[in-house]
């Protein structure tokens, strides 16, 4: 075995797992903490950059599934109820699939575009546009 191909064998064998996985696209799990009657979230902020997607599109929709009231303050959303992180992770990929993925390509590289009063989703990778519901 000449010179290269150790090299190359090592370098395969200090690869981290994650590296070799298929999945591409790792959407943040929801962080924070519960005050009282209230739930903080610490980083919707980063998840919605994440996704490309605006912030306040993001609470908007978490708000209205999870039925409760809330507001962004500062780096942090306060929602007016107790909710679980797992209720929110779901709405969170809930959102994603609906606002994020291409429903033809399933890939995230889309945009959110509107047109005459419709909200349309643009996938970036494949060419397609179709509406979306709005907020």
């Amino acid at each position: 075995m000449d010179e290269y191909e150790k090299l190359l064998k090592k370098a395969e064998e200090e690869l981290p797992e994650q590296v070799q996985g298929k999945e591409r696209f790792v959407i943040e799990k929801i962080k924070g903490h519960i005050e009282g009657n209230k739930t903080v979230l610490v980083n919707l902020k980063k998840i919605s950059k994440d996704l490309e997607r605006d912030e306040n599109h993001l609470l908007k929709y978490l708000l209205r599934e999870l039925a409760t009231p809330g507001k962004m303050s500062r780096e942090r959303v306060i929602l007016g109820t107790k909710v679980s992180a797992t209720i929110i992770n779901k709405k969170i990929k809930k959102y994603a699939s609906e606002f994020v993925f291409c429903s033809e390509c399933n890939k995230p590289e889309t945009k959110l575009v509107e047109e005459k009063g419709v909200t349309y989703l643009r996938c970036l990778a494949c060419g397609i546009k179709k509406p979306v519901k709005n907020i």
